[in-house]
């Protein structure tokens, strides 16, 4: 039954995927001459991924908290990571942010091509010159009031749980002088873990996005005891987030 589910669900995807493609196309190169920072490629994304999200049949998505991003305040936004799902749902959000990806994730052919005409930011975790990189355009994008979205961790989890947080978010957030906006999202490991092609069903997908915080409330300036901080809570309230929703 999980299999022809899939292949609906991979049909309905590529099926998405592909007639929207033209037409995002068309309005990237009619907004190239005047969007600099590429905003209206963006939404498109944003709202479409929406749309996608509630098109797909196996799952029940149930999100809190996304109000707690105050509108005109730049973030650095990290959650944790289960599942390439993760980034159709955060998109959901449709806040103003620029995606942080791995470099193998440009050369995906369409998803690579809208990570290219949305400039979003790229990171090749080998390369020491890139992560330099990556952390100065990062800054810049800060600096003009464009919030960054990236995974902490720098992978999606083998077994739902939240693992080691790498620095390069939590320096940004000090050097910027800029909230962190935490987002936990659980469920979606379950349905389409990593390495997987196969999708779940019957998967609730819960979302909370947590408090903003400010850095310098935890009286560090060392990025990697933020991140440790950071990661010790958010499993925290991974914890308090799956009793609240387990089954009586």
């Amino acid at each position: 039954m999980d299999f022809l589910k899939s292949i609906i669900v991979w049909f309905i995807g590529i099926c998405f995927v592909i007639a929207t493609f033209p037409i995002n196309l068309i309005i990237w190169l009619l907004a190239l001459p005047f969007d600099r920072e590429r905003a209206v490629i963006h939404w498109f994304l944003m709202y479409e991924s929406t749309v996608l999200s509630f098109l797909m049949p196996i799952w029940k998505i149930h999100i809190e908290g996304r109000k707690k991003a105050v509108k005109g305040t730049t973030y650095i936004i990290i959650s944790n990571h289960q599942s390439i799902l993760d980034i159709l749902l955060i998109n959901c959000f449709r806040y103003k942010f620029k995606w942080i990806s791995k470099i193998e994730n440009f050369n995906v052919p369409v998803i690579g091509w809208y990570l290219k005409m949305a400039e979003y930011i790229i990171i090749d975790r080998g390369n020491d010159e890139s992560k330099v990189e990556m952390l100065e355009k990062s800054y810049n994008f800060l600096k003009k009031g464009i919030s960054i979205m990236i995974f902490p961790e720098g992978t999606r989890s083998l077994n739902n749980e939240i693992g080691f947080f790498k620095r390069g978010a939590f320096q940004l957030a000090i050097q910027a002088k800029v909230q962190i906006l935490p987002v936990l999202i659980d469920g979606t490991g379950g349905i389409l873990p990593k390495h997987g092609l196969i999708f779940g069903c019957g998967h609730q997908i819960l979302i909370k996005v947590l408090d903003p915080i400010n850095p310098a409330n935890f009286g560090t300036d060392n990025p990697d005891d933020l991140a440790l901080q950071l990661s010790l809570l958010m499993k925290s309230r991974l914890n308090e987030l799956r009793v609240q929703n387990s089954p009586l």
